[in-house]
């Protein structure tokens, strides 16, 4: 009996130190080491480099166009996360609430989450030169008679709006699981005590939802502010860095520039504000809901 206890131990054993072992590897080593290489000024390619302690940090400071990808990142993830929790939510109450063909519908919804980025943007890319154009010289808009990738007002909500089109799907999957959490009969006392469908939306839905809307927006939070390709394969950072977001600027700075060192102080300061802004959400959302 003890020895196949110590054998399912060793069995188990063995499934769990594969992926521990490459997590570290290909994870923690490699972050630890990207933080290493923040210090330096290590080009990429030559296998010697001089530490040259906060230098990166102290010139990135004084970037203007770091602090303007920052300021762009900021804004393309304000506008990522507000579009994709709101449209996911009023798309999952509606799905949640079909009677027929709801299986077909989520299918449909779930598509463009099964698509990659890159595809979908080159998709999109020819959607706003060719077809956009026509439809705004047809309607007499101004503005969508040419590309909206071509000027610097409208190219940054157009990568932004592709991206929600693919982002959607996985947080509203995410709030009709939550939605499916939330007892029937805690809608049919409010129906009784004559609350209005604003009034069990406030104080029955949102609450319950809370846990749910929490994990949406820290992965939105998160796909705003790491946001790459998008940008990247739809306008390359242009007009005039009206889209450079800040992976765009560590991509440029790492292998157009081959300052790896500069890219990984980059990727270093991203790092402690997505994990500030996570935090902060954690700790707002964390306030409300229902308590068990």
């Amino acid at each position: 009996m003890v020895k196949r206890k110590i054998s399912g131990k060793i069995y188990y054993f063995g499934f769990t130190v594969i992926p521990v072992l490459l997590y570290t590897f290909f994870y923690v080593y490699s972050v630890i080491n990207g933080v290493r290489y923040s210090f330096t000024d290590w080009d990429g390619i030559s296998m010697t480099f001089e530490f040259i302690g906060l230098k990166n940090y102290r010139s990135l400071l004084q970037n203007p166009n770091f602090w303007g990808s920052l300021k762009t990142t900021v804004f393309y993830s304000i506008l990522l996360v507000a579009g994709v929790v709101i449209l996911a939510l009023l798309l999952a109450i509606s799905l949640n609430s079909l009677k027929r063909f709801r299986t077909l519908i989520k299918s449909v919804f779930f598509v463009p989450a099964m698509i990659g980025g890159i595809t979908i943007a080159l998709i999109w890319d020819q959607l706003f030169y060719r077809v956009v154009p026509l439809v705004g010289q047809a309607l007499g808009i101004g503005w969508l008679s040419q590309s909206v990738l071509m000027t610097g007002t409208t190219a940054l909500p157009a990568v932004v709006f592709v991206h929600i089109w693919q982002a959607v799907a996985l947080p509203t999957v995410i709030f009709i699981a939550g939605l499916q959490q939330i007892p029937d009969e805690q809608y049919e006392s409010a129906k009784i005590d004559g609350a209005t469908m604003f009034q069990r939306f406030r104080y029955i839905t949102f609450p319950y939802l809370v846990p749910t809307l929490t994990v949406n927006l820290v992965l939105m939070v998160k796909q705003g502010f790491t946001s790459f390709d998008f940008a990247f394969a739809l306008t390359g950072g242009g007009p005039v860095r009206a889209t450079e977001v800040i992976g765009i600027l560590i991509y440029n700075d790492a292998f157009k520039n081959m300052r790896f060192g500069m890219a990984n102080a980059e990727a270093c300061i991203l790092f402690v504000v997505v994990a500030a802004f996570s935090l902060t959400q954690l700790k707002l959302t964390s306030k409300g809901g229902v308590r068990e």
